[in-house]
């Protein structure tokens, strides 16, 4: 069995040793701008070039190293009519949770706050807030959306959670499709962006919607940056209708030196950290599933082009 190899930072050599000891006999192969691809079996591909695509109509399988499509879907009608499969979890859930855990801890124990009372030389207890005032919104409930709705729920906090269609999950308050969308965030505090990048989760998070939220409300964004109107978002926050935002994933990264975001001190910052791909269990995921397609199973995770997840 062939499998190419493709990662647009050239970082494969820990991916091909991890493959080979996952599926003993694989020949694992590279590519290079220019090249004419040798013919394999699957490809695992991350941020592929346009004319790396285009050779690979033959292969079985396209796997991505990481659970994001919206990179290689951007290519449209050129990429091959073969099945695209993401990512299920491979370690990033419980990243994820931790992520959101921290940052909703850091304004429902008024952390942030405190910080900058520090910076002051101020000593001043703040009065606590309710717990069950402080409703948590995750939108979207995929794999990485219900581990964060149980790890938050855990803390006791009052969890609801939206998604593009109806689902059930205990001990949270589901809301389903665009007519519920302002429902859903009128009750939220805490709103958790989970959602995959599509034509319609773009600008999703735009100004009118944004002022659905209560004032005092906190926006945690560890989905795609596309989804958030951000010069929207920053006007919020500065009339202080949004009390502060915590944003790992912005429309152009690394996000630029002169971006407003760097100055609003109640807006934080981090790098695309959130939820990193564990390459162990990726690899662990992806030859599972390899096995699967060889022995003409059904394979979980495969992206719905239409539906763009």
């Amino acid at each position: 069995m062939r499998v190419l190899l493709y990662r647009g930072d050239g970082q494969i050599g820990q991916w091909a040793e991890d493959l080979a000891r996952a599926l003993p006999g694989v020949e694992t192969l590279g590519w290079q701008e220019g090249e004419t691809l040798v013919p394999c079996d699957y490809a695992l591909v991350w941020n592929p070039a346009p004319g790396l695509l285009s050779q690979l109509a033959d292969v079985k399988a396209i796997f991505l190293m990481g659970a994001g499509v919206d990179a290689i879907l951007k290519f449209g009608d050129a990429l091959p009519a073969v099945p695209i499969v993401r990512l299920g979890d491979a370690g990033m859930a419980v990243q994820m949770a931790e992520y959101v855990a921290y940052a909703t801890l850091r304004y429902f124990r008024r952390f942030d706050e405190y910080e900058e009372q520090a910076r002051h030389g101020l000593w001043a207890p703040l009065p606590e807030y309710e717990k069950q005032a402080f409703t948590i919104g995750v939108m979207g409930l995929g794999k990485l959306g219900l581990r964060v709705a149980e790890t938050m729920r855990g803390f006791g906090f009052p969890v609801r959670g939206w998604s593009r269609t109806p689902k059930e999950v205990p001990s949270v308050d589901c809301f389903a499709g665009m007519e519920s969308l302002d429902a859903f965030l009128s009750g939220t505090r805490v709103l958790v962006s989970l959602l995959p990048l599509t034509l319609d989760t773009n600008n999703l998070l735009d100004r009118r919607r944004m002022s659905t939220l209560p004032k005092g409300a906190y926006l945690i964004n560890v989905a795609r940056g596309a989804q958030v109107a951000e010069p929207d978002l920053l006007a919020l926050i500065r009339a202080g209708h949004i009390a502060g935002a915590t944003l790992d994933v912005f429309r152009n990264e690394p996000l630029p030196a002169p971006h407003p975001f760097w100055d609003e001190p109640r807006i934080t910052i981090t790098p695309h950290i959130s939820a990193l791909t564990v390459r162990a269990d990726a690899v662990r995921q992806i030859a599972l599933k390899i096995a699967a397609f060889e022995a003409g199973y059904p394979v979980d995770d495969v992206v719905d082009r239409n539906l763009g997840y």
